[in-house]
């Protein structure tokens, strides 16, 4: 069962950021009076009286041009409507009844969609009144909060998630959960529709089209594989950077839900900016993580082909070199399937525990060969300990004298030590230094 999904839209500058980092617990500097300042962190999971769902924020970019203005808001609450479970409507106590408010009112109210109509900016009770003017929008009781304040979000958050179940246990599904990311345009579905075995999304050349999302089952050798948002291709309108705005949320959102993500890179253009985004995403979320070059059909080769191109690759990733590479066409099919036996090889060392008297024992003499350096003041660092923790992905605890003062450098180190030791390819490990 998935965590139910709230999504917030309306009219730019009414609060949708302010609302969504307030439920998030981010601050980040995501709200201005731009139009189009909500691009990157757009997608969040909230814990509220033991309830857990996903909130999506929908501030994405709107053109200053009022036929176009209103094209954006209406193709951006339209993917909002088709995401969500329910809806918050945000509309603004200080400017009134918008025309733009009357009619994302109309769609909303035609969607069929559980909605609340939220009247953001009453910051005080003095200001209550400026709420019944809502009322003309046909949508039932409107709901007075601000957001910048936290005044009566909780009397919200109650009606809001009303019915949605408590202390429900979202990792009880055990089967693999491998999500397909990557830029538009660059083979999901193809790749998609290679494991499977037919046409589960139609596929296009147009680049960012949208999706429902639906998640598919790929029976394999009488396993149950899911292959997380992998729904019908459907064309959209010309408004691209909607569809951007939820090509990006549905990518996070297939990237928590996964075990291993498989990202796609396009052979003919190479790494780009983007799929670093993606990659970087992946890590912080703990992710296996495998790198499939498609399109590399396309490419003319000789014997040295895939290797200098491979090194190139890991140039650019950095210290997430340790990401497996595999060179696929989703067109012919080739090496499709060398992905889900790599991502079942990084789930079981995801999930592989290591003894501890094994981890000291070969750990802390590879420590004794290369110790960590002293402290800026000259004292010895020592690592006396070490332990594997983490239920759903490999966390090691070092216990050490002077946990603050092991630099960066030597985490490395060990991360290396640990990746030479226990083939910990596609997998990201994390590093935790404790007082002894």
């Amino acid at each position: 069962m998935k965590k139910p999904v709230i999504v917030i839209v309306g009219r730019p500058n009414v609060g949708k950021s302010t609302l969504f980092n307030r439920l998030t617990g981010r601050r980040e500097a995501i709200v201005d009076n731009l139009s189009g300042v909500t691009r990157d962190r757009n997608y969040g999971e909230v814990e509220w009286d033991a309830k857990a769902f996903v909130v999506i924020d929908t501030g994405g970019y709107v053109p200053e041009s009022s036929e176009v203005f209103m094209s954006e808001i209406r193709e951006q609450v339209k993917m909002g409507i088709e995401e969500a479970d329910r809806i918050v409507f945000m509309v603004d106590a200080k400017d009134g009844v918008n025309p733009f408010d009357s009619q994302i009112g109309e769609m909303i109210r035609n969607s069929g969609k559980k909605y609340f109509l939220v009247v953001n900016k009453v910051d005080s009770e003095h200001q209550e009144s400026l709420v019944n003017e809502f009322y003309e929008l046909g949508m039932g009781e409107p709901y007075g909060i601000s957001a910048a304040v936290g005044r009566t979000i909780g009397d919200l958050l109650e009606v809001i998630t009303e019915g949605f179940p408590q202390n429900f246990d979202y990792e009880d599904d055990k089967r693999l959960k491998i999500a397909i990311v990557g830029r538009p345009n660059v083979g999901k579905s193809s790749l998609t529709n290679a494991l499977l075995g037919y046409e589960r999304s139609v596929v296009t050349d147009v680049p960012g089209t949208t999706r429902d999302s639906v998640d598919s089952i790929l029976k394999y050798y009488g396993e149950d594989i899911v292959l997380i948002d992998t729904a019908g291709l459907r064309k959209r309108t010309k408004v691209k950077e909607s569809i951007e705005f939820f090509s990006s949320v549905r990518t996070i959102k297939a990237l928590s839900q996964s075990d291993v993500t498989i990202i796609m890179i396009d052979a003919v253009l190479g790494l780009e900016k983007q799929d670093q985004k993606i990659i970087d995403e992946a890590v912080s979320r703990k992710k296996g993580v495998i790198l499939a070059v498609n399109k590399w059909d396309l490419i003319e080769k000789d014997t040295k082909t895939s290797s200098a191109y491979e090194k190139g690759l890991r140039e650019k990733l950095g210290r997430n070199e340790y990401l497996p590479i595999v060179f696929v066409s989703a067109l012919t099919k080739q090496r499709v399937f060398k992905l889900v036996e790599m991502a079942k090889t990084i789930d079981g060392k995801r999930k592989k525990k290591i003894p501890t008297s094994e981890l000291n024992e070969k750990l802390l003499a590879e420590i004794e060969n290369t110790p960590p350096p002293s402290t800026h003041t000259g004292k010895e660092v020592k690592i006396k300990y070490i332990t594997q923790g983490g239920e759903h992905y490999p966390v090691f605890m070092f216990f050490t004298s002077y946990p603050k003062d092991v630099p960066e450098s030597y985490k490395r180190f060990l991360e290396n030590k640990l990746r030479e030791l226990y083939d910990y390819t596609g997998v990201t490990l994390t590093l935790v230094f404790k007082q002894k």
